[in-house]
């Protein structure tokens, strides 16, 4: 390798080594991005009705932010008081478990205990995991500030990039050589488009989910609905993965009253998932997004593994955004178009 190779080489080893001790800075730019792209939407349909670009700007981030006040104010002390109503229900939930289990072992005999080995060690598992949950819960609340921080500085970028997006997208053309930067410029219109066409589709089923997850609890008597059901609704920004740990906290709530209480919330939760997966989600997101559920989970596990609670969250907008480029870069431009010239040899 000549002189210019290895310095590049190194030049590429160091961005990449550089770019990987900021990254919680990376994911926090891109979820900015993400936001910025689709409040552009927003602007741009205000322009079309000859709104000037900085006040349909101002009017945009004048009514999230009033929405997200107005949730805060609205919704927030109820979901303070019933969190302060969960963390000292935990204590109970974790007697529950114990009288259970030692109910199991005397009233079930030798051979048939043995069957049920699995559900004592999952109740000692269980109370293990409450019992650190109420220990980290302080721990949370310390660790908040750093949370609010992220959000503001989240907040200001998202607003700088909505100021002027095409001056960072054309930063962003110019790092690729010349010839190909009209294609890169197509490239990044599609993964706006299925970025914005997912936001809308998810958005919409975290409401309906969460409507029908509070009607549904509510019902059934399950303790603190309004909790879960904006615990289900939040967690179906995480497809697949999220449904399912969001059957967790009411169904061990409602081991509170009885088994079959927490029967039937499962059951409750396995209808729900069961009408996003055929009736909601193929509705919501036709011809807007497809992504595979293998890829899906395998996203949520593998970002949430390299980038923590931010990979977690931003595990679907990364995987979108991953595959569009693989299928239009590595796919349609370079595979598609490999072949070999009359001598075998490739081009």
């Amino acid at each position: 390798m000549h002189f210019r190779q290895w310095l590049g080489l190194l030049v590429l080893v160091l961005s990449l080594y550089i770019l990987w001790q900021i990254r919680q800075i990376v994911l926090l730019f891109f979820a900015a991005v993400v936001l910025a792209t689709v409040l552009n939407r927003v602007v741009r349909q205000m322009q079309r009705y000859r709104i000037q670009r900085g006040i349909a700007i101002a009017i945009t981030v004048v009514v999230l932010l009033a929405a997200i006040v107005g949730f805060f104010v609205a919704i927030a002390p109820r979901i303070i008081e019933q969190l302060q109503q969960l963390v000292n229900l935990l204590p109970k939930v974790s007697n529950q478990l114990e009288i259970w289990s030692d109910w199991l072992q005397s009233t079930i005999s030798g051979p048939m205990l043995e069957r049920f080995q699995g559900f004592e060690n999952l109740s000692q598992q269980l109370q293990t995991w409450i019992g650190r949950m109420i220990g980290n819960f302080f721990v949370l609340i310390n660790n908040s500030l750093a949370a609010v921080v992220s959000l503001l500085l989240f907040l200001v970028l998202t607003v700088m990039l909505l100021t002027n997006p095409s001056q960072y997208r054309r930063i962003f053309i110019l790092a690729f050589p010349a010839f190909y930067r009209r294609r890169v410029d197509e490239i990044l219109q599609e993964c706006e488009t299925s970025l914005v066409g997912w936001i809308k589709g998810t958005l919409i089923a975290m409401l309906v989910i969460g409507v029908v997850s509070f009607i549904g609890l509510s019902i059934l008597g399950v303790p603190l609905p309004l909790i879960n059901a904006a615990l289900a609704g939040l967690l179906e920004f995480i497809p697949n993965v999220g449904p399912t740990l969001s059957v967790i906290p009411p169904a061990l709530l409602a081991l509170l009253d009885s088994p079959w209480k927490a029967g039937a919330v499962i059951l409750l939760y396995i209808a729900i998932q069961q009408f996003e997966s055929l009736v909601l989600v193929p509705i919501i997101m036709k011809q807007e997004v497809d992504l595979l559920p293998v890829f899906t989970i395998l996203a949520v596990v593998v970002f949430a593994s390299l980038f923590g609670f931010l990979g977690l969250f931003l595990a679907i907008p990364l995987l979108i955004v991953l595959q569009i480029w693989i299928k239009e870069v590595l796919v349609e431009d370079v595979l598609n178009k490999w072949y070999l010239d009359n001598n075998g040899k490739s081009r």
